[in-house]
């Protein structure tokens, strides 16, 4: 019998803690042992709840794209050009920094023919929805959106990596070197426009 209290949504809660716990590698190191463990069940149990290890996987990359998606929608609603391509970037690394392994469960990209992907296929699609509409709010042509879209995401990830892994060791203030890395941005993606 399950676990009183423990379903689903709980253990892809407790996986959701479980990979931001181990930082930016918690999300590729994740097991079923260290889930259950912090269920306070045996590993067998976790099969009443999940598939397998690639199901939970799967799940928390969902739920964490999805956050994902509500935090940059939050930030830039309301907000349009220089001003919003700002706000999606400091809400991401934001995000990124207070969620590393939730941040990278959300970097998964889904299998178009895989219909076990089909809910995080749909949050991606969500995802780059909130960017491109920020980018296109920017004067972004649509025949170089894509474009816009890989190039702003490419350089904000960029930062939040090597800022997770401690990649960026001289003294000079992180927060400028950002703001400076958005002000690049928003100067390169201004060459896209109509």
């Amino acid at each position: 019998m399950p676990r009183a209290g423990l379903n689903r949504e709980r253990v892809v809660a407790v996986g959701l803690d479980v990979v931001d716990l181990g930082g930016r590698t918690g999300f590729a190191d994740l097991t079923l042992a260290a889930v259950a463990s912090a269920s306070g069940v045996s590993t067998p149990s976790l099969y009443k709840h999940v598939a397998s290890l690639a199901a939970l996987r799967r799940d928390i990359a969902v739920r964490a794209v999805e956050e994902l998606v509500r935090t940059t929608s939050r930030a830039t609603v309301g907000r349009s050009g220089p001003e919003a391509i700002r706000a999606l970037g400091h809400a991401m690394r934001d995000y990124a920094r207070a969620h590393p392994g939730r941040y990278a469960a959300t970097q998964v990209a889904a299998d178009p023919d895989d219909p076990d992907d089909a809910s995080l296929a749909a949050a991606g699609a969500d995802a780059v929805a909130v960017l491109a509409a920020v980018v296109r709010g920017a004067g972004v042509s649509d025949d170089r959106l894509v474009d816009a879209v890989r190039i702003f995401r490419s350089a904000m990830h960029g930062f939040v990596v090597l800022e997770l892994d401690l990649g960026f060791r001289l003294p000079d203030d992180l927060d400028a070197s950002f703001d400076a890395l958005l002000d690049v941005v928003v100067a390169g993606l201004a060459t896209l426009g109509d």
